[in-house]
């Protein structure tokens, strides 16, 4: 079958209006997913952990940052990443939010440590070290490893469960998934931001909104910045729990490149490389952390946009992430969406952490790992035990004190049992 002509190729550049147009819909795609994560982290933590402005700009100047790394030859646009939701969690349990900041802009140099790499002996060897039998449980813990946010958030795990979080989560978790399945054109890349707006109308209608917060802020307001060496000093606490999964996302990032290459009928991976795409997606994330935001990830629908609309314009992209950044120090923005009660979250959550578990086994089918394989058997089912049960492992010395757990102790075993076991010829 042949492929449909793209619109507008990577360097076109639209006329104004249609050029506007275009970048505010890829605004829209990844505004529901980019804004989700701090909110869930700020939630689990019970504190504000992550600021929304911040996210939304970091995820503007990332999207530049990456841009102008690949010399503006890939449409891709960065937000923030739900594999480190966990692990920012967990980290900001164990030594605070400084060394949450601290780990995502060591997330983002071991990105450009990886680029350089491939940049001097290839990229053959990821494959060997990250295998489909260990990217794809990993990619399953970070799902079910949050799942009981999204039930803590509607409040089912309580013996009084009331009967309006109910109507909202369920409200919230039906649109999402009706237009998942049902939607058609550019809805059907949106259903997250489509289904928290259904169940915050809803929300209003039931009357547990709180107008507060919108009320006093300003329409124009500058963000919280959390800057090292100004507002903290970097604090390796958390370091362990956060880096390993840089691992398992740096696969997503070669994945997601791939599908987009597909789309457009150009090799990313090659031009302008892979070692280009990382560089890109690492100094774009180690940004991120300088400025207290979250870490950065290619857009799947964003891809779908461009998949979509068949423009793969970066200068489309490039205005989108100018949108963001201007969204970011919107005031009254920031306090509508901080103003979304729990039970909006957690409807939506229960299709959004599915969705990034099925994933994780969808990687396992499409490479038909071979499960009559003991080897690949050992690797996943610990992984699996490992990631889901809890497990910690702490070292402590003098002042230093560092702790491995959950999904990022299970990356660091699944990679070493996959190198370590010997092939049975």
């Amino acid at each position: 079958m042949k492929k449909k002509k793209l619109l507008l190729d990577i360097n076109d550049k639209p006329p104004v209006l249609k050029w506007l147009v275009l970048s505010l819909q890829h605004v829209f795609a990844m505004f529901g997913a980019t804004i989700l994560v701090p909110i869930l982290v700020n939630s689990s933590c019970g504190s504000e952990v992550l600021s929304i402005p911040v996210a939304l700009i970091s995820s503007g100047i990332g999207t530049l940052i990456y841009i102008f790394c690949t010399k503006g030859k890939s449409p891709v646009y960065l937000g923030s990443s739900f594999a480190f939701i966990t692990p920012m969690i967990v980290g900001y349990s164990i030594a605070g939010k400084e060394s949450v900041f601290t780990g995502i802009m060591a997330v983002g140099l071991t990105y450009m440590l990886v680029a350089l790499i491939i940049k001097v002996v290839g990229k053959k060897w990821i494959n060997k070290v990250l295998p489909p039998v260990v990217v794809g449980p990993m990619i399953m813990i970070i799902g079910l490893s949050l799942a009981p946010t999204a039930v803590d958030e509607i409040g089912l795990n309580s013996d009084t469960v009331s009967i309006k979080n109910i109507i909202v989560a369920l409200t919230a978790f039906l649109t999402t998934g009706v237009l998942a399945v049902k939607g058609k054109g550019f809805l059907r890349v949106i259903p997250f931001l489509i289904g928290m707006i259904a169940g915050y109308v809803m929300s209003m209608i039931l009357g547990i909104v709180d107008y507060a917060q919108i009320a006093s802020a300003s329409i124009i307001e500058i963000p919280k910045f959390y800057v090292p060496f100004i507002n903290y000093s970097l604090n390796f606490g958390s370091i362990l729990t956060i880096v390993p999964i840089a691992l398992v996302t740096m696969a997503e990032h070669i994945g997601d490149h791939k599908v987009l290459g597909e789309i457009i009928d150009k090799d990313l991976l090659n031009e302008p490389g892979l070692d280009r795409t990382l560089m890109g997606d690492g100094l774009a994330t180690f940004t991120a952390g300088m400025i207290g935001g979250p870490a950065n990830t290619t857009y799947g629908e964003n891809t779908s946009v461009v998949g979509m609309t068949k423009v793969a314009s970066v200068w489309v992209l490039g205005l989108a992430a100018i949108i963001a950044i201007i969204f970011g120090f919107l005031g009254q923005l920031t306090a509508v969406i901080s103003s979304i009660p729990s039970a909006v979250l957690g409807g939506v959550s229960i299709l959004l952490y599915g969705f990034i578990s099925v994933n994780g086994l969808k990687v396992l089918i499409q490479n038909k790992v071979d499960f009559e394989n003991i080897k690949n058997v050992i690797i996943a089912s610990s992984m699996l035990v490992l990631g889901l049960g809890g497990a910690a492992i702490s070292i402590a010395k003098g002042n230093l004190s560092l702790s491995i757990s959950g999904m990022s102790l299970a990356a660091i075993v699944g990679i070493l049992l996959n190198l370590l076991i010997k092939e049975k010829k």
